[in-house]
């Protein structure tokens, strides 16, 4: 069975929640679910170069997700609050994922989006127990938008 959150988590999840409501966060992470849909570093590079509008709202999306994250697996953030209430940070690695090996070699960085990708990993098995096929079902139907995303700028 799971333990409680404590009061304190509980406290620091409602100031990571309302972080995300910052305005110019929420149009970075509307534009990136919509339009992030890279494979290779040079694709990223084309759609979000550093120091343009998409670079800096690329650039928010990240931070946050991994600020948020780090948070998560040092065990400030209660992991089963923040997997039932924040599911938006899997599909963000989902859509890095690609591209993640590329950025870690080119910057020299092989913990670059680490804790990303170790909560990624958690909340796979995590939710794999509680509702399994539930990922698979999700990383198909953002399979299906990327598809059509990509016919549509054709």
């Amino acid at each position: 069975m799971a333990t409680t959150p404590t009061h304190e988590q509980a406290q620091l999840h409602l100031q990571v929640y309302d972080l995300r409501r910052e305005t110019r966060l929420r149009q970075a992470r509307d534009w990136f679910q919509q339009n992030y849909n890279v494979e290779t570093m040079e694709e990223a590079m084309k759609l979000a170069a550093p120091g343009t509008e998409y670079g800096v709202y690329t650039g928010m999306v990240i931070g946050y997700w991994e600020q948020a994250c780090a948070l998560l697996n040092y065990g400030l953030l209660h992991e089963d609050l923040f997997f039932e209430t924040s599911g938006e940070f899997f599909a963000v690695w989902e859509q890095l994922k690609p591209v993640v090996p590329q950025f870690r070699e080119q910057f020299k960085d092989p913990n670059m989006l680490s804790n990303l990708e170790q909560a990624a990993t958690k909340f796979e098995a995590w939710s794999n127990k509680r509702a399994p096929g539930h990922i698979d079902t999700m990383r198909q139907y953002m399979q299906q938008e990327r598809t059509k995303a990509k016919a549509a700028a054709k």
